[in-house]
């Protein structure tokens, strides 16, 4: 049985690569950021980091390749976390004042989270895999809205094209919605290298490099990262030993195991 373009890109282990990049999107929004401060654990270190990582990627695994009743589970236990995660602003940024309240069960929110996922992991699948070409690319956004409407975004306002993905990305950057604060650039740290990470000191470095190299320029200005010719230079080096090492890497260890049995 053929794969769908979203059982393709999310069948990847590789594709773990677009994941901290995505993150640092969803932080550059205030009140995501708020949220992930005050109800997460990405200051708890490298182990806590991989506990975290290993719950959401096996979530995204059920919802994608799960049997119907593993995805509804999956859903749930997602909806549930989102009733406990709301508060406000502590600090005024750009816009936003002070007070400003946030919930993860805002469609905004939800939509503005979906859409950095939807942006980032064929970044990298087309990096280190092969690029997409837009007919795929529009349907991994037609393939992915569903999720987005269950979590609880509008479904008028989920992009089902990559053209309607983009505009609504620069949209939220030209909105001012979009705008790094202190919040974000301090979890921006757990985020590329928790505490203890430096016993994976190669995977940190290529994690840290591809993510921020990926990044939009402006909102990686904002975040206060430097670059120029050298760090060209090393997103370069780094993206080509991913690709090398998929190429290298068999299926059966490249991919999850729900995905091979799936296809």
């Amino acid at each position: 049985m053929s794969m769908t373009v979203a059982e393709r890109i999310n069948a990847e282990r590789f594709v773990l690569a677009g994941w901290s990049r995505a993150i640092l999107l969803q932080l550059a929004h205030p009140l995501v950021a708020q949220g992930v401060a005050e109800h997460s654990t990405f200051r708890g270190g490298l182990f806590t980091a991989a506990v975290r990582l290993h719950h959401t990627v096996a979530a995204m695994r059920r919802l994608t390749f799960g049997p119907a009743e593993a995805s509804r589970r999956a859903l749930a236990g997602i909806l549930a976390i989102h009733t406990r995660v709301h508060g406000t602003l502590r600090e005024p940024v750009g816009r936003y004042a002070a007070g400003t309240p946030y919930s993860a069960e805002d469609p905004a929110l939800v939509l503005w989270v979906h859409a950095t996922l939807l942006d980032s992991l064929p970044l990298i699948y087309g990096h280190v895999l092969e690029p997409l070409s837009p007919i795929a690319l529009d349907a991994w956004c037609l393939e992915s809205a569903p999720v987005a409407v269950a979590l609880g975004a509008r479904p008028d306002d989920v992009p089902v094209t990559w053209a309607a993905l983009q505009a609504y990305l620069v949209d939220m950057r030209a909105s001012g919605a979009i705008i790094v604060g202190a919040t974000a650039r301090e979890l921006a740290g757990d985020v590329l290298a928790p505490r203890l990470s430096s016993v994976i000191a190669p995977v940190r470095w290529v994690n840290r490099t591809v993510t921020v190299g990926l990044l939009p320029a402006d909102l990686r200005a904002q975040y206060g990262f430097c670059w120029g010719p050298a760090e060209d230079r090393a997103l370069a080096r780094a993206l080509a030993a991913l690709r090398r090492l998929r190429r290298v890497t068999p299926d059966l260890i490249a991919q999850w195991p729900d995905a091979r049995a799936q296809r």
